[in-house]
């Protein structure tokens, strides 16, 4: 049984890849900051790390086989002050800094690390027709910089002879919370909330294929470098949202624009995120061999919104 070690692991993305790893029969351990948690799952476990103290459970890093890296600041959970721009970057940087020396510093048996990363990586879409492919430079906005500062971080394993494979991971859809939970939200009281002109391309990814696209790259030793980890059809916001309340409602709902100034008061800088169309490629995944169980919106969302009924 080789044990697979998670940073974030607590997070939705965290929860549903520890469960997916279990059925598969890896032990899992989740460091965590607090040893509170309680689980009667066999072959799960928790150990301590603390970023700012530069302090990770030793005998975690000698049991793992494999680490997957989620850790971070939620980038839509709060607004982006200096400060928590700041800590943006920082759990980011510094979590895949304190992974790096320990590995240096301690005996270990990873083979592999794979990190998150997302396709904030890529700017807006100007060329139409064209879609983002990682060999594109990272763009010069925040998000541009924190991706590319995120996915340098853990570049430094690679000197230790550990394999690196980075997933730019798209919009995450999950019925455990997240972005379709705010799509939902309008929805349920009637009304369809179409972002701004809602013509803004979104690449999107259901939750259970981006775990397992995670499992695929740790398994997979040819996987190194960058990958987007999107489904292959992106969609207009429209589209996401007129399919979703659909699903939800039948024909009783009512489309309601969201003018984008409205949204800019509401999220400040974030609204740039949620407005910006990025439509962006999984060749080179499907290429590496994986495939996609949810390919199109249209059966992510009929799967998701079935296990909420």
């Amino acid at each position: 049984m080789q044990t697979v070690l998670i940073t974030g692991g607590t997070g939705l993305v965290g929860k549903a890849l520890s469960n997916l790893l279990l059925s598969k029969g890896y032990q899992v351990i989740i460091l965590t900051r607090s040893l509170k948690q309680s689980t009667a799952k066999e072959n799960l476990s928790y150990a301590l790390w603390n970023i700012e103290q530069e302090f990770i459970d030793q005998d975690a890093i000698r049991e793992a086989d494999f680490i997957i890296h989620l850790a971070g600041a939620g980038v839509v959970d709060k607004k982006w002050t200096t400060a928590y721009k700041k800590e943006i970057v920082d759990s980011r940087i510094k979590s895949s800094e304190l992974i790096i020396k320990v590995l240096k510093n301690n005996p270990h048996k990873v083979q592999a690390i794979v990190s998150s990363s997302a396709i904030g990586w890529y700017g807006a879409d100007t060329i139409e027709g064209h879609q983002f492919i990682e060999t594109d430079a990272s763009d010069e906005s925040f998000l541009g910089e924190t991706c590319k500062l995120w996915e340098a971080s853990i570049e430094g394993a690679n000197a230790l002879g550990i394999r690196v494979c980075k997933l730019r991971t798209g919009i995450v859809l999950s019925n455990k919370g997240g972005a379709l939970a705010e799509f939902i939200k309008p929805i349920r009281l009637g009304f369809a909330a179409i972002l701004g002109s809602g013509k803004q391309i979104i690449s999107w990814i259901h939750v259970d294929d981006l775990c397992r696209m995670f499992v695929y790259a740790m398994e997979n030793k040819n996987m190194k470098g960058s990958y987007n980890a999107v489904a292959p059809h992106p969609v207009s916001n429209k589209n996401l949202t007129v399919t979703l309340a659909k699903i939800m409602k039948g024909i009783f709902f009512i489309p309601l624009y969201v003018p984008s100034f409205i949204l800019k008061i509401i999220m400040g800088k974030r609204s740039i995120e949620i407005l910006k169309s990025a439509t962006v490629s999984c060749e080179k995944t499907t290429n590496a061999g994986f495939t996609f169980y949810y390919p199109g919106i249209e059966i992510a969302l009929k799967e998701l919104i079935s296990r909420k009924s």
